[in-house]
């Protein structure tokens, strides 16, 4: 039994993945669309029925989520009495933070309470898998496993839709709709060509952040009810940020590239030499690592603000009711009186702009 790998430093993981990713490009001369295609047809192992399953969970989402919001989240806003604003934007967090927390409890279950050693020993997400590939003959995919993929895929099948006709439209909701086909693919693709063992790591360091950001955006709603400011939600909203700053780069900037895409670029090719689709996988990986990048940004931006003295309290910088509540209303809008807080108080811009009022 291998000893696990001590996990590489930035220093180490820039030198081999460039390192790997150079070499095996300088030795792929025959890669193109004839090699990809003959690759596909001979190592993937996806089902019409699979997929068919997948399309309808994806479905199932869809449906749950309009059934929650109608009988249970809605009128839970409406008896807790919050704001307009804040009572169109809660079902859709309260809908998000529920999943993402079965989700991630079931990937916790998953890399600390079974036998996997993915988390501790990345490398490990290859051991074995040469001789499979190598046949060409795949490999099963165990059912927790496969359980985990199942509802990851529909859910973000489920999220292509969401962000363009259901979520409130963000200043990056289009980078979160090429997020949602990036991961989609990648989930679809890793389950085919068996790298779900990486596939289960990538998922657990992501769901994560997504759960502190919507428990963080409910207590900002939730700060507000009946007119009255309730210092608690004020709290936890802070706290929240707080654990979402330092753990959105400690799981999405620090472990990812230095778990995984230390894995896939280096140690797979040292593992599994003619390992399928490696500058596919590699490429979509490095897409992602450019979009967490690209959100922290975000969460910088935030606290710039905070330090500068320009925001009072945590709020989406995302959001354009956020910063246009800021603005002073002028000119003629003033003069028929359609000033922009009146204008949010009844709801406007928080529809999907691919419904109504679309903002680019």
């Amino acid at each position: 039994m291998r000893a696990p790998e001590p996990m590489p430093g930035y220093g180490l993981l820039l030198r081999r993945g460039y390192g790997s990713l150079a070499a095996a490009a300088r030795g792929c001369a025959d890669c193109g669309w004839e090699l990809s295609l003959r690759t596909w047809a001979e190592s993937a192992q996806l089902g019409w029925g699979e997929a068919l399953l997948c399309a309808l969970g994806a479905l199932g989402w869809t449906a749950l989520r309009r059934a929650a919001a109608r009988s249970l989240f809605r009128p839970f806003g409406e008896w807790c009495n919050l704001r307009p604003k804040d009572a169109a934007k809660m079902p859709e967090s309260a809908w998000k933070l529920l999943f993402y927390t079965i989700s991630w409890s079931y990937g916790i279950y998953l890399l600390f309470f079974t036998d996997y050693p993915f988390f501790y020993d990345p490398p490990s997400v290859f051991y074995g898998t040469v001789r499979t590939w190598e046949k060409r003959k795949g490999m099963d995919v165990p059912t927790d496993i496969a359980i985990a993929y199942l509802m990851q895929c529909s859910f973000y099948g489920h999220s292509i839709y969401a962000t363009a006709y259901m979520d409130t439209w963000r200043k990056d909701s289009v980078v979160m709709l090429l997020h949602h086909v990036v991961a989609l693919t990648l989930i679809a693709c890793s389950y085919a060509f068996r790298y779900h063992n990486v596939g289960i790591l990538v998922l657990f360091l992501h769901d994560v952040n997504d759960i502190q950001l919507e428990f963080t955006k409910l207590n900002v709603y939730f700060k507000h009810r009946g007119g009255v400011y309730h210092r608690l939600n004020d709290v936890l909203s802070n706290i929240g940020c707080l654990t979402f700053t330092v753990s959105w780069f400690w799981f999405r900037l620090y472990w990812f590239p230095l778990k995984v895409l230390y894995a896939t670029c280096y140690s797979s090719l040292q593992l599994v030499p003619n390992i399928p689709f490696y500058f596919f996988f590699n490429a979509l990986l490095l897409v992602l690592t450019l979009m967490n990048i690209y959100w922290f940004l975000y969460i910088v931006l935030f606290v710039a603000k905070v330090l500068m003295g320009q925001m009072q309290e945590v709020n989406d910088v995302r959001e354009y009711d956020v910063e246009d509540s800021k603005k002073p209303a002028t000119g003629k809008k003033r003069e028929a009186g359609l000033q922009l807080p009146n204008a949010l108080k009844e709801g406007m811009h928080l529809k999907n702009g691919l419904v109504k009022d679309k903002r680019l």
